[in-house]
């Protein structure tokens, strides 16, 4: 029986194609730290592209669905194969699906010299691609478990196509579908980085023979997620009544003791590893910032960013370091290279709270803007001879 590590090493064409996380987190990068040098020269006034959306609201879909849909693609079109026993999409079905993504953002970066509805179907196009091939994976692979994955994506697409409606009629950033694509990237958040954190904690502590390991999914976590959910719609539909404060504090608080109860403190020495503690950190950092905001205490727009910076930002760059190296044949290890793009997203994340909570501070909300083009762009330069070039056989000391 053929096995999906034959089916890669079958395939004889450029080596970027030969697994989903390769073109998705290479160009994902590349688009984040692209689109905020664009967003950079719309805020001064430099420069201004051919769009019908007002600068903000292009700014947040870049992001929001433009950036997030490739490493969601990347990232799934990786574990899924392992989820499933099922074959990976490689080659030019891959190739297919990232000439999708890259019309769509094409077309959105020059939507003024172009019909409404071609627009719209392009920016869609990948998302209804890329559920339909998850979905059929799924199914096929009678994975029940993960529908829940299937079923946040859905409502990641319904807010998509949501947010081209409002956009048509004013200020998208800021409306029900922005609200609705950010929760649901915090809900996916909590519930494959609850998988995932402790298992790679887990996996980095034994083989040190730690004698405190993370404690094992259980009713806990169960609830946690439970109140998680309930606080993430109270957002999206009454982002400014106090009941909703009142859960997203509360949220912070569960989220902050199950991040706590991971063990984190103890892998300060692997970075591929803190970092995913850190990343989740801002699951209940952006829950307390988003519930003071409900109860009128700060800005929402700076709480937003904690969430979508730092929660999302953050741990789609630990995600795309870590299945980079370990997918590639190389050591699960960073080195300082890897260290400092992490550093600097979290002080862009930083410097954005501080531009919304002090919007008299001088220069802060670009140096943010300017980290974050650094974290991506640096991750892009560090990670692309690894993608570009074909799987390794495992070495000892190579480090990016």
């Amino acid at each position: 029986m053929t096995t999906s590590a034959e089916r890669i090493r079958a395939w004889k064409g450029p080596a970027i194609l030969s697994y989903g996380y390769r073109p998705f987190f290479l160009l994902s990068a590349i688009w984040a730290a692209v689109a905020m040098v664009a967003w950079l020269f719309m805020l001064t006034g430099q420069a201004a592209l051919p769009v019908t959306m007002d600068a903000v609201s292009w700014h947040a879909n870049a992001l929001l669905f433009g950036y997030s849909w490739a490493v969601i693609a990347g990232f799934l079109m990786t574990a899924v194969p392992n989820w499933t026993g099922r074959f990976p999409i490689v080659g030019w079905p891959l190739a297919a699906l990232v000439g999708l993504w890259l019309i769509g953002r094409a077309v959105l970066s020059v939507s003024a010299w172009l019909p409404g509805w071609i627009v719209v179907g392009a920016d869609l196009a990948f998302p209804l691609a890329l559920m339909a091939a998850i979905a059929r994976e799924v199914i096929a692979g009678r994975n029940w478990r993960n529908l829940k994955v299937l079923g946040v994506l859905m409502v990641l697409g319904a807010a998509n196509a949501g947010y081209h409606a409002e956009a048509a009629t004013g200020y998208a950033a800021s409306g029900l579908s922005a609200r609705t694509a950010l929760g649901a990237l915090v809900i996916l958040i909590t519930l494959i980085g609850g998988r995932i954190i402790p298992s790679f904690t887990r996996n980095w502590l034994a083989g040190r023979k730690s004698p405190v390991l993370p404690a094992p999914p259980d009713r806990i976590d169960n609830g946690i997620m439970a109140l998680t959910i309930l606080a993430v719609i109270g957002w999206m539909l009454w982002p400014g009544a106090p009941l909703t404060g009142i859960a997203c504090l509360a949220a912070a608080l569960a989220n902050l003791a199950r991040l706590a109860r991971w063990r984190g403190l103890r892998c300060h020495a692997e970075p591929l590893v803190w970092v995913l503690h850190a990343a989740f950190g801002f699951i209940p950092l952006g829950f307390a910032a988003v519930g003071l905001a409900a109860l009128g205490i700060g800005p929402e727009s700076a709480a937003k960013h904690v969430w979508m910076a730092g929660a999302v930002g953050l741990t789609t760059l630990a995600v795309m370091s870590r299945a980079s190296l370990g997918h590639s044949g190389l050591p699960l290890t960073a080195g300082g290279g890897t260290s400092a793009i992490y550093l600097a997203v979290i002080g862009a994340v930083v410097a954005r709270a501080l531009a919304g909570w002090w919007p008299a501070l001088p220069g802060v909300l670009h140096l943010s803007a300017t980290l974050w083009i650094a974290g991506m762009a640096g991750f892009a330069a560090l990670y692309a001879p690894i993608l570009l070039r074909p799987r390794a056989a495992p070495k000892r000391a190579r480090k990016a």
